[in-house]
């Protein structure tokens, strides 16, 4: 997979030589995460917000709890106590807005299935999990953002080359690994049948169904994918046929419109700011030679 390409729906173009190249060759997760050579965030000071609302809450209490992958490398990767990656980023610039630190971050994990159930109850204060936007989710939780978008896409061997696209998996008779709950296992069903859908709670365990012969792709957004392949040492590669539009949202107790709107004013300050083309240039910007740019935020409800 050297030298292959990924075209990305925001314009993103990655390759696993550059990825292997800011990595020193080893590609190690602490770097391609964001780890030791994280940017560091800018923590507000003397903050006031108004009574009532969730920043007063959370900046008087100097905590928050925040829900996130713990494994997917570039955007939500747990190595050792503190997971790192881009959504990681972006949730500290959101919480460090509050006057919260870093340090002062509950980080609980947040696998697909259950993003909207520990949002509901009250498990975390916020979010930030490669979430999709969409309507059914959003008759549960509130959104705000988006704050990057990414397409759905197929992983397989770098030997297959029968699977070129969704299209491919029902004449081919492939079996498709994605996660219970996600956006992608349910988009997935229009193009195979039900018994060669193969549903697990992490994407880590579809890499493994791929690697065992198990399953014959795995299906999930392109930039999550991005990062199996680069920790599969040349085993995966990317189809790169992206077939759909998945805006990231970060998830918020449904109702809450004026900590949505705080939310996306703390995203655009990060875009003007030259903090959110850091944290992507820290994480995901190591397999990806161009920053994307925050997309245009949905309106609060």
């Amino acid at each position: 997979m050297r030298g292959k390409r990924f075209r990305l729906l925001t314009g993103v173009t990655a390759t696993l030589a550059l990825a292997l190249t800011a990595c020193g060759g080893g590609g190690g997760q602490d770097q391609l995460g964001g780890g030791s050579d994280a940017p560091e965030v800018k923590v507000e000071e003397n903050v006031q917000f108004e009574p009532g609302t969730t920043m007063e809450r959370l900046q008087q209490a100097d905590k928050i709890r925040i829900g996130t992958k713990f494994d997917q490398p570039l955007f939500g990767l747990k190595v050792g106590d503190t997971p790192q990656g881009f959504d990681v980023e972006i949730a500290k610039i959101i919480s460090a807005k509050m006057g919260i630190a870093p340090e002062k971050i509950e980080w609980v994990e947040a696998p697909s299935k259950t993003r909207e159930e520990i949002i509901r109850s009250d498990r975390v204060d916020m979010v930030v999990a490669t979430y999709t936007i969409n309507d059914e989710r959003k008759e549960r939780v509130s959104f705000a953002g988006p704050y990057y978008q990414a397409g759905q896409d197929l992983m397989v061997k770098s030997d297959n080359n029968e699977i070129t696209g969704p299209e491919s998996l029902r004449e081919t008779g492939a079996k498709v690994c994605s996660v219970t709950g996600s956006t992608p296992a349910e988009e997935i069903k229009k193009y195979v049948d039900p018994a060669n859908l193969v549903l697990f709670d992490v994407y880590s365990k579809c890499g493994d169904a791929l690697r065992t012969g198990q399953v014959q792709a795995v299906t999930t957004d392109n930039v999550i994918l991005m990062g199996l392949v680069n920790d599969s040492d040349g085993e995966f590669k990317l189809v790169d046929n992206a077939f759909t539009e998945e805006p990231y949202g970060i998830g918020i107790k449904k109702g809450d419109v004026k900590f949505c709107e705080f939310i996306n004013q703390s995203l655009q300050q990060a875009s003007e700011d030259g903090s959110y083309a850091k944290a992507w240039e820290a994480t995901a910007g190591k397999v990806a030679n161009e920053t994307p740019k925050l997309p245009q935020p949905q309106p609060c409800s």
